[in-house]
């Protein structure tokens, strides 16, 4: 199975299964001298960490990960180092219950890619899906802190903006607001309404879908480039790569459809440090290189489709059949990935930075 890493002067390659011994991944290119430590990735990892409310799944993995390469301390740095080789992390799997996907093990769940993991590869991994689970995002999320340290002085925040037909309210917005409910939610009023529609879903054993926007702050302008290197290229297609998103959007996105061009122009005029924009249609990037401006990405996820209500599927074998999936399940797994899109678009700016140090010092 090829095709598990991205990146090009910071690369990044997963490995591992839902339900193996443990996952992790491989990070080449992280500059030499950067401080890390186990507790800069944990802090990530624990917010994307399941079993943390009754609103994700109940599988209890404390997701702790050990740095194995890539480090290093003695008594003349201040702490461990990243060494410029690959760091490899490892985070192990423990609470799988593989016997909860045994009914289902010759048979094709709907929405999911039971069929074309199996139509490609000839075997398919059916406890909890295997590689196409997305307990693979753990590793992504752990790369994504290291990719923070080599962009520090950018800010990256990600918030769910709207959960199935239930959208935020622009106006009521506060940052403060998305650390104190489950849902990574910005408005404190829509968390309150969401937490109680979510349980109705919980409860029916359904699920619903979710828009994630992902703001990156303090990207200097120059980043990116034209043609095949485009920035929000490569930031939309980080994050289409995640387990069940279905659409990304930069800046106004699809909107922008409905907008004269007098609307959709940023007009700028003269500021101490360059140009000063007076909107950001364009959420940062113009001509796929960094305005300066805050990058703006949304991204849709799909319900999740391990749900109890019975679906009509196939067999292994063609025949016709109904399935239901019991196990553990994220009634929306668009909360967890909140912090998947920040690591996603974290490692894409990484990757950029150095570029852009390679091509123009």
């Amino acid at each position: 199975m090829s095709h598990n890493s991205f990146g090009h002067l910071f690369r990044v390659t997963t490995w591992g299964e839902s339900h193996g011994p443990a996952l992790g991944c491989v990070i080449d290119g992280c500059p030499p001298g950067l401080s890390l430590t186990e507790a800069d990735i944990q802090a990530e990892l624990d917010r994307r960490r399941p079993g943390t409310s009754k609103f994700v799944t109940q599988r209890q993995e404390p997701d702790t990960v050990r740095i194995l390469s890539g480090v290093f301390e003695d008594e003349r740095t201040a702490g461990p180092v990243t060494t410029g080789t690959p760091i490899s992390l490892l985070i192990e799997n423990l609470d799988q219950r593989s016997k909860d996907y045994s009914a289902i093990r010759d048979s094709f769940r709907p929405g999911h890619a039971d069929f074309t993991y199996l139509a490609k590869y000839g075997v398919r991994d059916y406890r909890g899906g295997g590689r196409q689970s997305a307990r693979e995002t753990a590793a992504r999320v752990a790369a994504g802190a290291i990719a923070r340290k080599v962009i520090a002085g950018m800010t990256i925040r990600g918030a769910l903006v709207q959960m199935g037909p239930h959208r935020i309210d622009r106006a009521r917005w506060d940052w403060a607001e998305v650390a104190k409910n489950p849902f990574f939610c910005p408005d404190g009023q829509a968390a309150d309404q969401w937490a109680e529609y979510l349980e109705g879903v919980r409860k029916a054993g359904s699920s619903v879908g979710a828009v994630i926007e992902v703001v990156a702050e303090g990207v200097p302008p120059g980043l990116g480039a034209p043609i095949y290197g485009k920035l929000d290229a490569e930031i939309a297609a980080a994050l289409m790569s995640i387990n069940a998103v279905k659409g990304v959007e930069i800046g106004e996105g699809f909107a922008a459809a409905a907008l004269t061009g007098e609307e959709n122009a940023d007009e700028m005029r003269p500021g101490n440090d360059g140009p000063q924009f007076l909107s950001n249609h364009a959420g940062g990037i113009l001509g796929g290189i960094a305005t300066g401006q805050p990058i703006v990405a949304r991204f849709a996820v799909k319900p999740t489709s391990s749900i109890l209500s019975p679906r009509k599927t196939v067999t292994r074998e063609g025949a016709a059949t109904e399935i239901v999936t019991k196990g553990r399940h994220d009634p929306c797994v668009g909360i967890r990935a909140v912090p998947v899109g920040e690591a996603m678009v974290a490692c894409v700016l990484a990757d950029h930075l150095l570029r852009h140090r390679g091509q123009v010092g």
